[in-house]
């Protein structure tokens, strides 16, 4: 572990790594190294307690809460969107069901389609973002956009649905979504440092998003103001590791709740990965993996409960994570 450390600090010189690496094995923490500033304009470092931006790896926590809702009676897998939304997103097909939206196979409309050229550093959000404070301010970004496919016939990935999932979540559960993600998540699985947080009035101890390393604009114009079912989440690594561990354990949702999150639903070639519920899983082996990037946002998790070893990657820079994710798929064992 001493040499994995020493070619970590050497690759997070040369890249100008900003963020935190943990790793984690059977035996326990076996690394934890911070880098770089949480705050250039201040000169406040990122340490290993910093909490940053997940960007996607949201979705996994999104799914939980919606399975939570589903073991407690509120929801099904088969429920449909329509059944939800009433006369809201009427483009949205009314054979939708919360299945089909936690799998990307719903086929709707993407506010922010992965599939166009979307590049992460543009300005991307038509609407102020400060008007996307509340899950129901999204409604009206995610109106309007014509369904691509019939549920059900492949994968898409699909950032919107996460969003309606929030808003079914919040209709049936009766609650704010933040409100019953903590409560049905963060509380079982002691992750109490995580949090959507306002990008304009950040604590003194999440990270400024950067878009780049080497300027000092800062990401507050380009994503919601607060975040939802598809992105927006704050951590820390501990948290991120204490969430592995009580999947593992159950205290979320019950095991066979956690098996059909996890379930492979489609093959994903041109990632080498597949997809389940919320949760990206390992080509051919038993890892499974949470993902974000965004503009000043990059994170990647990586779980294997057959291996004991678990690892987190997260950089408060659009690309900042990527060559330590590549560095460490490469030393550790798959």
């Amino acid at each position: 572990m001493d040499r994995l450390a020493t070619s970590l600090d050497q690759l997070a010189r040369e890249t100008a790594f900003s963020g935190v690496v943990r790793i984690d094995d059977s035996s326990g923490p076996r690394l934890c190294s911070a880098y770089g500033l949480a705050d250039r304009r201040h000169g406040v470092p990122v340490t290993a307690d910093t909490r940053l931006a997940t960007a996607s790896g949201v979705k996994g926590l999104t799914a939980l809460t919606v399975m939570a809702l589903v073991e407690r009676g509120d929801l099904t897998l088969d429920t449909t969107a329509r059944s939800v939304l009433g006369t809201d997103l009427p483009l949205i097909d009314d054979a939708v069901t919360v299945e089909h939206l936690l799998a990307n196979t719903s086929g709707i409309g993407d506010y922010l389609d992965e599939d166009s050229d979307l590049d992460v550093d543009d300005y991307s959000i038509p609407v102020p973002v400060h008007q996307l404070a509340t899950t129901e301010q999204y409604l009206p970004e995610l109106d309007g956009h014509p369904q691509k496919f019939p549920p059900g016939e492949r994968f898409s990935y699909c950032n919107g649905g996460f969003v309606v999932l929030a808003l079914i979540a919040e209709r049936r559960g009766g609650a704010p979504f933040a409100e019953l993600l903590r409560g049905l998540v963060c509380a079982p699985a002691g992750m109490t440092r995580t949090e959507f947080l306002r990008s304009d009035e950040l604590p003194g101890d999440a990270a400024i998003g950067y878009l780049a390393v080497d300027r000092p604009r800062t990401n507050v114009f380009h994503l919601p103001v607060v975040g939802s079912g598809d992105g927006g989440i704050y951590t820390t690594v501990a948290d991120v590791h204490s969430l592995w561990e009580a999947l593992d354990a159950g205290r979320i949702v019950p095991k066979a709740r956690v098996a059909q999150l996890l379930q492979p639903r489609s093959d994903v070639p041109s990632l080498s990965k597949r997809y389940g519920l919320g949760f990206w899983l390992d080509a051919t082996g038993s890892a499974v993996m949470l993902e974000g990037m965004d503009a000043g946002v990059s994170f990647h998790s990586r779980h294997d409960a057959a291996r004991g070893l678990s690892w987190t990657v997260v950089s408060n820079t659009t690309d900042g994570a990527w060559p330590i994710v590549r560095h460490l798929a490469e030393l550790l064992p798959h």
